[in-house]
């Protein structure tokens, strides 16, 4: 008996120090990952940029973690209806889109959204934005149509476009088929979909209509041409997930020939004249090489006297609304992006007079305390997949 008490007390401490090494481990791993030469990232972020900086999760907006480590976060809302279509553009091509919208009788609004990627072929899709189309429809009781319009180095500028605009004239011409309401369409995009959808408002303003509500840019790319930007000296790495080499692949795909640079609708941030735009919101991200232009663009709306609300999220990367399901940050910018909208839609939107850029600090409170446990497991699972592929090889 004694010599039993003895081994249990010895497996105890052996288990113990095993324990407090592993905790160790995790909170060092933790340091390191959040130390950068741009400055120190919020734990959540860091884990997420190691984790697919290093491979260990696939880079797409529905990035597969276990539940303990997501919080269980989701888009919520009520069960939708969704349909994929193909429709006619120009030149007698198709593209492919996708509808989400809300039961019940309607008419809702429409929300037509076009998604990041570069402009390129293998970079952004309708299916890569799943999740943002699907709870913004939720949220917002809107229809929402992704636009899968064509991409480079197949289809170079204005093919993007001119898709996207063909597909607002088709969704006014076909809204009764889905219970949409064609005298109420916002657009959304992100990235290059952020470029994409003010190309449309001024579309629309240059073609006399159809006549767009509002237009949220989530951190979108708004000039092609060589301007001095901080941002995108600073980020450039591609840590933060976009990249210097990708940006200027996409210029030269999209946009081959140096004349389109400073064409209006892929530059907006130089246009003559942006007068005529309906209210605004831009959301940027701190560690995002685009930040800057997404802020000088919403400056320069409010030249214009346009209503606009430009927000920027500190301790982010680019893209960080796609994570909302595991980034408290996220879960912000997704609300900011869903109650705009339902304010537009409803004609209860307030923007003050006087611009100014709001800028929105990493969670605090009982957020902050929660992402930080999050980041912990998912540093415990992350480490964990590290020891389990340098065993397998």
């Amino acid at each position: 008996m004694k010599w039993a008490r003895k081994m249990v007390k010895k497996l105890f401490i052996i288990g113990s120090l095993l324990v407090t090494s592993l905790v160790l481990l995790i909170f060092l791993s933790l340091y390191i990952w959040q130390a950068t030469d741009e400055g120190k990232l919020p734990a959540k972020t860091a884990v997420v940029l190691h984790a697919i900086n290093n491979n260990l999760v696939p880079l797409d907006i529905n990035i597969q973690l276990p539940k303990i480590v997501t919080g269980g976060r989701g888009g919520g809302g009520n069960p939708l209806l969704r349909e994929d279509l193909y429709i006619p553009v120009a030149g007698e091509a198709q593209i492919p889109i996708r509808i989400y919208r809300p039961q019940g009788d309607g008419p809702f609004p429409i929300v037509m959204f076009y998604h990041g990627g570069a402009f390129m072929r293998g970079f952004g899709d309708i299916n890569t934005h799943d999740n943002i189309m699907r709870s913004l429809a939720a949220r917002t009781r809107s229809v929402v149509i992704a636009v899968g319009y064509r991409v480079a180095p197949e289809h170079i500028f204005p093919a993007a476009v001119e898709d996207s605009y063909s597909a607002i004239q088709w969704a006014v011409e076909n809204a009764h088929t889905f219970n949409g309401d064609a005298e109420t369409i916002s657009v959304v995009g992100d990235s290059a979909g952020g470029n994409i959808a003010t190309v449309m408002t001024l579309m629309s303003r240059d073609r006399n209509g159809p006549e767009i509500k509002s237009q949220v840019l989530m951190y979108p790319l708004t000039t092609f041409l060589d301007v001095e930007l901080a941002s995108r000296d600073i980020y450039d790495s591609g840590y933060y997930l976009l990249s210097r080499s990708v940006m200027y692949r996409a210029r030269d795909t999209y946009t081959p020939d140096e004349l389109m640079w400073s064409n209006p609708y892929t530059s907006p941030l130089q246009a003559e004249d942006l007068g005529g735009l309906p209210p605004t919101l831009i959301i940027t991200a701190e560690f995002d090489p685009l930040r800057d232009e997404g802020e000088a663009y919403g400056k320069r709306l409010a030249e214009f006297d346009v209503p606009v609300r430009t927000t920027r999220y500190n301790g982010v990367m680019h893209g960080f609304i796609s994570f909302y399901e595991i980034m408290q940050s996220g879960q912000y910018g997704l609300q900011e992006v869903s109650t705009f909208l339902r304010n537009a839609h409803d004609d209860s939107l307030y923007i003050p007079s006087t611009y100014e850029l709001q800028v929105r600090q990493p969670p605090q409170g009982v957020d902050r305390v929660r992402d930080q446990a999050e980041a912990f497991a998912i540093a415990a699972y992350l480490l964990g997949r590290m020891g389990l592929n340098l065993f397998e090889r």
